[in-house]
C-alpha cells in the first residue's frame, strides 16, 4: 500500500495484481511476500521488471524500503476493486474489515529480546518508526497497530495518549510483551478504547513464573478474556530428538493450563519443523481445539477429541494422536487431557 500511496503520487498508473499473467506488459512489478512457505515460480523472479521483498523472500535480512516510501501514506484504496469482488461473490464484509475500516502502520519497529526465531532477531531495542499521523486516514474508524513490541519502547506512554487522542478504538495485532507490565502500563491499556482483544505472547516456558505473576497483576485491572499467542516445536539446543519433541509438548501444556487457570484462551503457533515431529499430528489436534474459542471453553482436550471421533464411522485422526500420547506419555494425558477452561470459573 506505501508503494502504490507513493508510484501514484508521481502520476503513475497503479493496480493490483492478484495474478503472474503478462507481467511483462507493467514497467515495474512489485511482489511481496510475507510467508517462507509460500511457492512462487523463481523464473518470475528473474524478470527484469520485478523486484521483490519481503519477509517470505528474505526471512531477518529483508531490505528495507526507500525512506520516502516507508513513510509515505498508505493506499487504502488498492484493494478495493477485489475486496468488492470478494463480498459479492459471497463472502462476508466482516472478513475483510482490515481493508475497509483500519489505519494500519507501525509506530515502533523492532525488539530488544533477539529471540533466535523471530525475524526481528537483529534489533537490539525498540526504536520509534512513525508518527500516527502519518498512516492515519480520518475517514476509517479504526486503527491496528502492527508494533513488534510497544510495551518495550521507552515513550510507550506518549503513543498511547496520541492513539487516545484520535478517539478511534485501536489494537495491536502482534502479541504484547506481557513480561513487561507493570502497575502503570496496566493502568493506560486496560482503559484504553481497546478494540478486540488484548493479545499477548507467551513463548518459552522457562518464563512461566514471571508469566503467572504479571497474570496475578492483569486481573486486579480487567476481568477480560485476554488471548496469548503460545509458541511451540523450536528447539533451543538444536537437538530435534525424540526426547525433545516429548519435553516440547510438556512444556505446551504447562503453559495451556496456567492461562486456562487465569482464564486467558491460547493461540497455538508453531514453529514449521513440527512437521518433523514423530507427534506431529498432536501438535495440529492441539491447535484445533485452542485455536477456536467456543470449543476451548466449553471442552476438555478429551472431550474435543471424542466430539471429533463421534462424526466419522471410522477412527479419526485425533482420537489417534490420542491413543498414541497416551501409549509414550501417559502421565501428560493424566494430568491435562481432562481440565477444562469453565472449570476455572
Amino acid at each position: 500500500m506505501k508503494l502504490s500511496g507513493y508510484y501514484k503520487e508521481t502520476a503513475a498508473e497503479v493496480e493490483l495484481k492478484t495474478d503472474y499473467i503478462n507481467l511483462a506488459a507493467y514497467d515495474k512489478v512489485f511482489i511481496s511476500k510475507v510467508f517462507t512457505d509460500t511457492p512462487i515460480d523463481q523464473e518470475i523472479l528473474k524478470l527484469q521488471n520485478v523486484e521483490y521483498g519481503g519477509t517470505g523472500f528474505f526471512y531477518d535480512k529483508a531490505p528495507k524500503l526507500l525512506y520516502e516510501v516507508e513513510h509515505h501514506m498508505p493506499d487504502y484504496h488498492l484493494y478495493d476493486e477485489w475486496v468488492d469482488e470478494q463480498i459479492n461473490s459471497g463472502k462476508k464484509r466482516n472478513d475483510f474489515k482490515y481493508y475497509l475500516d483500519y489505519s494500519i502502520g507501525f509506530t515502533t519497529r523492532g525488539c530488544f529480546r533477539q529471540c533466535e526465531f523471530c525475524v526481528n532477531r537483529n534489533y537490539k531495542k525498540v526504536d520509534c518508526h512513525s508518527p500516527l499521523s502519518e498512516f492515519l486516514d480520518p475517514t476509517r474508524k479504526k486503527i491496528c497497530l502492527l508494533d513488534d513490541n510497544i510495551l518495550g519502547s521507552p515513550h510507550w506512554r506518549e503513543i498511547f495518549e496520541e492513539l487516545q487522542s484520535t478517539g478511534k478504538p485501536f489494537q495491536y495485532k502482534q502479541g504484547m510483551d506481557e513480561r513487561l507490565l507493570t502497575d502503570e502500563k496496566c493502568e493506560v491499556l486496560f482503559k484504553s478504547k481497546y478494540d478486540g482483544d488484548y493479545i499477548f505472547a507467551f513463548d518459552n516456558v522457562t518464563d512461566y513464573d514471571l508469566i503467572e505473576k504479571k497474570l496475578q497483576l492483569l486481573r486486579k485491572y480487567t476481568d477480560k478474556i485476554p488471548k496469548f499467542y503460545v509458541f511451540c516445536g523450536f528447539d533451543r539446543e538444536d537437538k530435534w530428538d525424540t526426547e525433545f519433541w516429548k519435553r516440547d509438548l510438556w512444556d505446551l501444556w504447562e503453559r495451556i493450563e496456567l492461562l486456562m487457570r487465569y482464564q486467558c484462551l491460547p493461540y497455538i503457533m508453531r514453529f514449521n519443523r513440527y512437521e518433523e515431529s514423530p507427534y506431529r499430528g498432536m501438535y495440529i489436534s492441539i491447535a484445533n481445539w485452542c485455536n477456536q474459542p467456543s470449543i476451548f471453553k466449553k471442552k476438555s482436550y478429551r472431550e474435543f477429541v471424542e466430539y471429533r471421533q463421534a462424526l466419522r464411522q471410522k477412527q479419526c485422526s485425533d482420537m489417534r494422536y490420542l491413543k498414541q500420547i497416551e501409549k509414550d506419555i501417559p502421565e501428560l494425558v493424566k494430568i491435562y487431557f481432562d481440565m477444562k477452561f469453565m472449570d476455572f470459573m
